[in-house]
């Protein structure tokens, strides 16, 4: 239960924006850009304390629990960014965020999961994520990984091994 909107069963959206207009841009609020998000979570008591974290800095729009409803909600709603998690049921989150840039969307994709394994971060990074965070760093990590994802920077959550290549396809830590 989200705002008092359930959204437990696939295909399900709920509206999280308190009868806030819905636009298309980041809304100012006091002065300050609040980009609007998209929660993509199929577990109940994470999905409470994601939105619980983040609707103090951010315009949390909707919330979903299937990679099916995130690809309708965000066709319609057009979030600044989606948080998404990768084990989501029907269509992955990875399996979305390749047909939300398909779709053409421009939404910035900030990965939620419990994986600290590099080839998930690899696989998401592929799929065009802007950030990738894992679940046991959520409170220290989610906040600054959308602010990094919103102004154009590659955020990764420490402690998820990270490696690059240089321009000859050598490993670099």
């Amino acid at each position: 239960m989200v705002n008092g909107r359930s959204c437990n069963e696939p295909g399900q959206v709920a509206l999280v924006n308190r009868g806030r207009p819905m636009n298309k841009n980041a809304r100012k609020s006091g002065g300050l850009v609040r980009p609007r998000l998209l929660l993509a979570e199929n577990h109940i008591g994470m999905r409470e304390r994601v939105v619980q974290l983040l609707e103090r800095p951010f315009d949390v729009v909707g919330v979903v629990a299937d990679g099916r409803a995130l690809l309708e909600a965000a066709s319609l709603m057009k979030p600044d960014v989606c948080v998404i998690d990768i084990s989501l049921p029907g269509l992955s989150g990875i399996e979305a965020a390749i047909q939300l840039r398909e779709l053409g969307l421009k939404a910035r994709l900030v990965f939620l999961t419990m994986h600290e394994d590099p080839d998930y971060l690899r696989v998401a990074l592929a799929a065009g994520a802007s950030a990738y965070v894992v679940k046991s760093r959520m409170a220290s990590d989610l906040c600054l990984a959308i602010r990094e994802a919103m102004a154009g920077r590659l955020f990764v959550s420490r402690s998820v091994p990270y490696v690059t290549q240089n321009d000859q396809g050598e490993d670099m830590p």
